[in-house]
């Protein structure tokens, strides 16, 4: 008796655990999930400002500076750590270049960490051909990356 209740604790102990090890994230899907949040909310906030730009959206000074506050904020934190190696593949539109030409990568993040904290500042100036050039640095930094490291 003893001997089979040992033997169906052990039994369930092991389960529970593969249960809960299949359930975790791997560390490579927290990090893709980790960068494409970052992404997604740095695309809420810029969207909004490229269509107030075009004239898509009626220009309002302070959703426009609201939407660039909260990019530059976002732009801020270190999204690099969600680009461990090995992180590329499904799921993921991160090209292996990443990976192999880091030091570009890490650069070019900085250039749009730069140009949004830029587009911060300008935007509270509410002086519109200052936003709207700043605007356009700010895309080029981010179509720089995407063109040589997205999919």
């Amino acid at each position: 008796m003893h001997k089979a209740l040992a033997t169906a604790a052990i039994t369930l102990a092991l389960t529970t655990s593969a249960i809960t090890h299949a359930e975790e994230k791997s560390t490579r899907d927290k990090a893709v999930d980790y960068r494409q949040s970052a992404m997604t909310l740095i695309g809420a906030n810029f969207k909004p400002m490229g269509a107030m730009v075009k004239g898509e959206l009626a220009y309002d000074p302070a959703v426009f500076a609201r939407h660039a506050k909260d990019l530059g904020a976002v732009a801020s934190i270190d999204i690099l750590r969600g680009f461990p190696e090995d992180s590329e593949g499904d799921n993921s539109d991160a090209k292996a270049e990443i990976w192999l030409e880091w030091e570009d990568f890490k650069s070019k993040m900085s250039d749009m960490q730069r140009e949004t904290a830029a587009l911060a500042k300008v935007a509270a100036t509410d002086d519109k051909a200052a936003i709207k050039k700043q605007f356009g640095k700010t895309a080029e930094t981010c179509k720089a990356c995407h063109k040589k490291f997205k999919e």
